[in-house]
C-alpha cells in the first residue's frame, strides 16, 4: 500500500536538507497532485537556499580579501540619530566556516527576524563584544567621538585581540588594530552584518526596557527616536534623564 499525502509530508518535514533530493526523487514518480506540490514546493525551498548562499558568498568578499588575518572582526552602531537612549556599538568576529543563513544589515531585517539571528549569532561568533555610550556622554564629547568610544569599548570587551576590524564607514581613532572603513559595510560584510544586528538588538532591548520606568514616551515603539509622538511627549511632559540634551534644543 502507498504512504498517505499526509505520511510523505511529515517524512519532508522531519528530514534534513541534505535529504530533500532523494526524498523527492523518490516521490517523482507519484502522480497524484498533493505530492507533486510537496515536490515543488521542496524544490523552491532548496532554489532559494541555494540563491541565499551565493548572497552570503558575495557578502564574505572582505572576509576573503582579508583570509591572511585569523581573528577579522566586524564593528557597527546603532543609535546615532534618536533623541534619547545610548549609542551602542557592536564588535563580532566569526568563525571561517560559520553560515548564518539571512544575516543582513540590521535595518533591512524584520524586529523578529533580528531577534533570531542575535541568538544565533551569539551561538556561533568566537567573540562577541557590545559598548554603549550614555546620553550624557554624548552630550559631553558629541555623538561622533561617543560613538567611537563605544566601539572601542565592544573591542575591548572581545576578551580576545583581532587581527583586523572591518568598520562600517568609519575609522576608529585611538585602536592600534589594522582597520578597513567600508561605505555600507552592514550590506557587505557578514561580520559587519553581525555587528549592526547585535548592537541593534541589544539597544532595541534596552529602550523598551527605558519604556517601562519612563512611560508617556513610547520609547518601546519609536526607540528613542524622533517620532511625532514622541516629539508631542517630551513637549508635554519635558526630558527624562536619557535624552539627549543636545539632541532636543528644538523640542523643549
Amino acid at each position: 500500500m502507498s504512504k498517505s499525502i499526509a505520511q510523505i509530508r511529515q517524512e519532508f518535514e522531519q528530514a534534513g536538507e541534505k535529504e530533500w533530493d532523494s526524498l523527492c526523487e523518490n516521490y517523482e514518480g507519484d502522480g497524484r497532485s498533493g505530492v507533486k506540490n510537496l515536490i515543488e514546493r521542496y524544490r523552491k525551498k532548496q532554489e532559494a537556499l541555494a540563491a541565499e548562499r551565493e548572497r552570503l558568498y558575495a557578502m564574505r568578499s572582505f572576509e576573503r580579501r582579508y583570509d591572511e588575518y585569523e581573528l577579522i572582526c566586524g564593528i557597527d552602531e546603532a543609535g546615532r540619530g534618536p533623541l534619547a537612549g545610548p549609542v551602542v556599538a557592536g564588535a563580532v568576529i566569526l568563525p571561517r566556516d560559520c553560515e548564518i543563513l539571512y544575516l543582513n544589515d540590521s535595518k533591512k531585517l524584520s524586529a523578529a527576524k533580528r531577534e533570531a539571528l542575535y541568538d544565533e549569532i551569539m551561538d556561533k561568533a568566537s567573540a562577541v563584544g557590545v559598548g554603549m555610550a550614555s546620553p550624557a556622554r554624548i552630550d559631553e564629547i558629541n555623538i561622533l567621538q561617543a560613538t567611537y568610544e563605544a566601539m572601542r569599548d565592544a573591542v575591548a570587551k572581545l576578551g580576545v585581540e583581532p587581527g583586523i576590524l572591518l568598520n562600517d564607514a568609519v575609522t576608529i581613532p585611538g585602536i592600534l588594530v589594522p582597520q578597513v572603513p567600508i561605505v555600507k559595510g552592514d550590506a557587505k560584510s557578514v561580520s559587519i552584518a553581525a555587528a549592526s544586528i547585535i548592537a541593534k538588538v541589544t539597544r532595541d532591548r534596552l529602550m523598551v526596557q527605558y519604556d517601562e520606568v519612563l512611560p508617556g514616551y513610547g520609547f518601546a515603539q519609536n526607540k528613542g527616536y524622533g517620532s511625532k509622538d514622541h516629539i508631542e511627549a517630551l513637549k508635554r511632559l519635558g526630558p527624562t534623564p536619557i535624552h539627549r540634551q543636545s539632541f532636543i534644543g528644538h523640542f523643549v
